[in-house]
């Protein structure tokens, strides 16, 4: 019997809606961002596909963007776990900053290094800053070499997908259909490993809010088949929203 992975990016926050760089800022879904993960949900209904079990990161805009899929479907009962390692990937210095003004002031190149180039991390917070993640009641069980104070995206999946293979994947013996509502940068770790893609393809590879993408497998885990969800032409415009968010 095929296996289903249904990954969906949260729907979109408030500093989506405002361009800023977020990371592991906790911020709460835009009014947008709501209807999306409904839309999300409706999606799911519309393919008839029925996740059993569930898994998301410690931020708001993930876990609401969940819950509202699950209510959309009338599944608020089935069980959900939460991991820190589904994170975002963490953007230091730059979280809270407007991602055009940065482009205008480093340039498009500089910002897209950041922002996708595999090993290219951003400014690192210091010790004292209050937006690092040490000094959060959320992660206090957390070993403090643990939490990063800036991550490229090499690093974010360095993060996230011990948990993936170790724990998420492992549940694929009692279930046959998983969702994960995360983020676009964990997402994409996830993405290049399950497709094998390239640095560089992934680089220009952006995940949309909102929009369930479906990864069949056959009983032996090996990939099938990989959709959004949605129309193609709707899927191609929501990619390169995106895609242009860090240009001057």
């Amino acid at each position: 019997m095929d296996k289903n992975l249904i990954l969906i990016r949260h729907g979109q926050s408030e500093w989506n809606k405002l361009n800023l760089f977020t990371g592991w800022k906790d911020v709460d879904l835009s009014e947008q961002g709501k209807q999306e993960a409904v839309q999300a949900g409706q999606a799911l209904l519309d393919y008839n596909i029925e996740p059993e079990i569930c898994f998301t990161s410690y931020l708001k805009r993930a876990i609401k963007t969940l819950n509202i899929v699950l209510d959309t479907m009338n599944m608020d009962y089935l069980p959900v776990y939460k991991s820190w390692r589904l994170n975002e990937k963490h953007y230091g210095k730059l979280q809270g900053l407007n991602k055009k003004e940065t482009a205008e002031k480093y340039g498009d190149e500089q910002v897209l290094k950041w922002r996708r180039v595999f090993d290219c991390q951003p400014p690192a917070l210091d010790d004292t800053d209050e937006r690092n993640p040490r000094n959060e009641r959320r992660y206090k069980d957390i070993d403090v070499k643990d939490l990063p104070v800036t991550e490229s995206l090499k690093d974010c999946i360095a993060r996230c997908m011990p948990y993936f293979n170790d724990v998420i994947l492992p549940e694929f013996k009692n279930h046959d259909t998983i969702l994960i509502a995360a983020h676009g940068n964990s997402l994409r770790g996830i993405v290049k490993n399950l497709r094998n893609m390239s640095e560089q393809d992934i680089i220009q590879f952006n995940i949309p809010t909102g929009i369930p993408y479906l990864f069949t497998f056959d009983e032996n885990l090996n990939l099938k088949e990989h959709k959004f969800l949605a129309d193609e032409e709707t899927v191609k415009k929501l990619m390169e929203q995106v895609a242009n968010q860090g240009k001057k």
